[in-house]
């Protein structure tokens, strides 16, 4: 007997997610290492152990799979940002300067591909672009929280200072896929505690 009608539409919802997420998998090693537009739907599938039908129903699009891809890697991104606000309480200046050694950190891995987010803003331009906006919204995000943090330090200028730690960010990030550990990265702590340091008063 195949079961009930019930029965059937359990199945179906339960082998649909096991479906998406080996495709999610898939695309998040391939996006990361390759590239979003480098990477086409036959080798997602092909890596997967899907069909293109199956893709298509727990995607719309491949842009849509993209953004999901992002949202995915953003969860870690704001889980690392976390751990370090964590470590601190009540104090920003190290939480900052922790976060930053966790990202020097990061670049020294030999499978380092810079941010993915910022990568995914560099890959499309297109103001409408599902990825675009997941990454912009993680960018302006990031810059909103360190104002907040330079803010609770009594910075002389909180956007200023939170300016300055968000394009050290961004530039460690592009320094780390050309040096990795033997560069920029070991100083990324040191620079935006010097950063901090010549914002704040006293």
């Amino acid at each position: 007997m195949s079961g009930t009608p019930d029965q059937a539409a359990e199945k179906r919802g339960a082998t649909k997610p096991r479906a998406a997420e080996r495709i999610l998998d898939a695309a998040r090693s391939l996006f990361y290492r390759e590239g979003i537009r480098a990477v086409g739907v036959d080798e997602i599938v092909e890596r997967a152990g899907v069909t293109k039908p199956s893709l298509y129903r727990s995607f719309p699009s491949k842009d849509e799979l993209a953004a999901a891809y992002l949202r995915d890697y953003e969860d870690g991104f704001w889980h690392r940002f976390q751990a370090a606000v964590d470590a601190h309480p009540g104090d920003p200046r190290a939480q900052i300067v922790d976060y930053f050694g966790r990202v020097g950190g990061r670049q020294a891995e030999t499978d380092y591909r810079g941010c993915a987010l910022t990568n995914a803003a560099v890959e499309f331009p297109e103001p409408d672009s599902p990825a675009r906006a997941v990454s912009e919204a993680n960018k302006r995000e990031l810059r909103r929280r360190l104002e907040a943090m330079a803010t609770d330090m009594r910075a002389r200028d909180p956007a200023e200072l939170a300016d300055g730690l968000l394009m050290l960010f961004e530039g460690a990030n592009a320094a780390g896929q050309i040096f990795r550990s033997d560069g920029p990265a070991r100083s990324l702590a040191a620079i935006a505690d010097r950063l901090i340091a010549a914002s704040i008063d006293g």
